[in-house]
């Protein structure tokens, strides 16, 4: 007895030839390029051309499944929802087309088509358009692999730019400029600020650099109160963090909003200490990318090593100046001043056998300039045991002899003569009341005795001997003599002396002793 045979399966569609090289086309349209926006247009571009469809639209997903781009080629078609319209009555042809595109499992958007030209979608169209969006997730995945190697090169050689910066010895403000720069740009922010602290009882955090903004218009700084969040929430997870200061958690701070998205990172350093990264924008600027956290928190981290490594480089190479100028020292004091010291005493004890006047006078000239070279080596000596800090700013020597440059002018010719322990000994209170002797000196030679020629000379033993010579008119009886009362007020506060005499060979002589303290 006959049994009733199943229904015939449903046929396959098949491909024509020119279908088939329409479709190869498009595979070699749709990768022919790394870049992710061409790469989504050619897509497009590709099924359009493949389908002979008037319009195409594709959706692109990032991983949570939010629509992060839309490419579309054709006047913007009507909004449509679903993955698949129900096919026409006839099962043969449907009006829209939507496929999925994917890559290893992950669906990486959609592709939609309508409005085919002299016709209505088939089902050889749909075998098509599925193969052409199985080439097409491989192209998007390759083009997003590409997109994400050269951001991180980016991100590398903003690293590079901080350790050539560091190579090259520029200051470390330099260095944390550099910084802030490369943050602000890579991350597309309004501006970027480096912060110290917190600090002190109250907390706070204080400017160290800043680029896009005006410092003023920052938190913590004259910041508003939305970003004293921002950092507390740094400080609280100790990693990078990703806020917008319009949201419900900064609301109310202040009545109106300049900032938006912000996102902080902590830079860990010896050179900056406890510091925050802060990159933001404006109120209703689009959130940073949540992918950038990962690359900020890594840059940040090579930043504060390569801080660190140039700081050490910094300190060895340092000492080894150090040790250099300790050596250089040492053979002058225990080589060149004592031959030099040998030749004047040898001098000295042949004076009494010298019957000519004119030969004593010129052995005499002698030993007081081999004295004068003793003294200009010591402060050689003590010039090399001073340090860099101390050469850059907080030194009484460099302050005296800027004090003298910018007093004498471009008339007076000065001459400085230092020795002793200045910036070690000399401290305080009485190092305000030398730079007062010198600089009364040297203004006295200047408008007072119309001199060519100054010396200075600053000898630091048990006392502080300050003595201002010229080579001027003397003293003017008719001059005020305020500046004189004011330095014989200074040597009495100290316990010292002071004196004013006139030389016989013209000039005068300005000499001001005190005792050191302790």
């Amino acid at each position: 007895m006959p049994q009733d045979l199943p229904d015939p399966a449903p046929p396959v569609p098949t491909t024509s030839p020119q279908t088939v090289q329409r479709l190869f086309d498009a595979f070699l349209e749709v990768s022919a390029g790394l870049d992710l926006e061409e790469t989504l247009r050619h897509i497009v571009e590709a099924a359009v051309a493949l389908i002979d469809a008037q319009y195409g639209t594709l959706g692109v997903l990032d991983r949570a499944g939010v629509l992060v781009a839309f490419v579309h080629v054709g006047p913007d078609p009507e909004p449509s929802t679903g993955d698949r319209s129900p096919p026409a009555e006839d099962g043969e042809t449907v009006s829209f087309l939507s496929v999925p595109v994917t890559s290893r499992g992950e669906t990486l958007g959609h592709l939609y088509l309508t409005a085919k030209r002299d016709a209505r979608f088939s089902a050889e169209d749909d075998v098509a358009l599925t193969a052409l969006a199985a080439a097409a997730g491989v192209a998007v995945a390759n083009a997003r692999l590409y997109e994400a190697a050269e951001v991180s090169r980016v991100w590398l050689a903003a690293v590079t730019d901080v350790r050539t910066a560091l190579l090259q010895g520029r200051s470390p403000q330099d260095v944390l400029d550099v910084v802030v720069d490369r943050v602000s740009v890579l991350t597309g922010a309004t501006a970027a600020f480096l912060l110290h602290g917190p600090t002190g009882a109250d907390g706070t955090y204080a400017l160290r650099a800043f680029t896009g903004a005006a410092p003023q218009d920052l938190p913590g700084v004259q910041l508003d109160e939305r970003a004293g969040l921002v950092l507390q929430a740094v400080a609280e997870a100790g990693h990078v963090v990703l806020l917008d200061m319009t949201g419900p958690a900064c609301a109310g701070a202040v009545d109106e909003a300049r900032w938006g998205p912000c996102i902080a990172v902590p830079l860990r350093s010896a050179v900056t200490g406890g510091s925050v990264v802060l990159a933001l924008r404006r109120a209703g600027a689009p959130p940073f990318d949540a992918g950038l956290a990962a690359l900020v928190s890594a840059f940040a981290d090579q930043t504060g090593l390569a801080l660190d490594l140039a700081a050490r480089q910094q300190v060895v190479r340092r000492t080894d100046v150090t040790e250099d100028r300790d050596r250089i020292a040492r053979d002058l004091h225990d080589h060149v001043i004592q031959r030099v010291f040998a030749a004047g005493l040898s001098l000295q004890s042949a004076l009494p056998r010298i019957d000519d006047a004119e030969a004593v006078r010129r052995v005499r000239s002698a030993v007081e300039q081999l004295d004068e070279t003793v003294r200009d080596i010591r402060t050689t000596i003590f010039d090399l045991h001073t340090s860099d800090s101390a050469r850059d700013g907080d030194s009484l020597r460099r302050r005296l002899l800027d004090i003298v440059t910018e007093t004498a002018g471009v008339e007076l010719r000065p001459t400085v003569r230092m020795s002793g322990a200045v910036d070690a000994l000399v401290t305080g209170e009485l190092a305000a009341d030398v730079e007062a002797v010198v600089r009364e000196g040297v203004s006295n030679a200047v408008r007072h005795a119309h001199a060519s020629a100054v010396t200075v000379t600053l000898d630091v033993t048990t006392d502080v001997l300050v003595e201002v010579v010229d080579n001027g008119r003397g003293i003017d009886p008719g001059a005020p003599r305020s500046g004189l009362r004011n330095l014989e007020e200074r040597a009495r506060r100290c316990s010292g002396t002071v004196s004013v005499v006139c030389l016989e060979d013209g000039g005068t002589r300005l000499r001001w002793l005190a005792p050191l303290p302790g």
